[in-house]
């Protein structure tokens, strides 16, 4: 199972500085947030997208993208992650929502101009 999967190989790759981790599941992707410490023991928080692709081979592989977010940017950060949410939410209201755990779909039916959902390759951009 993909969380399973990931959860595994998260934990042989934690450190002692981790304090806290909340994973969330969304469709195909998983989003941990993890409460780190510094060796002073001050707080900061890394938000990791995960997502498992299939090798060649047939291996799966964690494709991975970490923000570091400290202390003093938290106000900040989620002013403008608010400002941009609420700004979508008026401007392209949701109509129908696909199941999260709708995982039986092909990448281009999940692309065939629904207006539903986008699937972004951050490394094409």
């Amino acid at each position: 199972m993909y969380f399973e999967d990931y959860e595994n190989a998260k934990s042989q790759e934690r450190s002692s500085d981790d304090v806290y981790s909340k994973p969330v599941r969304a469709g195909k992707r998983t989003y941990f947030f993890d409460v780190k410490a510094t060796k002073g023991n001050d707080y900061y928080l890394t938000i990791t997208e995960s997502k498992r692709k299939i090798e060649r081979d047939g291996k799966y592989v964690y494709d991975k993208h970490k923000i570091f977010l400290y202390k003093e940017d938290f106000e900040k950060f989620s002013e403008g992650l608010q400002e941009v949410i609420d700004y979508i939410k008026e401007r392209c209201p949701v109509t129908e929502a696909r199941p999260y755990n709708d995982r039986n779909n092909s990448e281009s039916d999940e692309n065939q101009g629904t207006g539903k959902f986008s699937d972004v390759d951050f490394d094409e951009l």
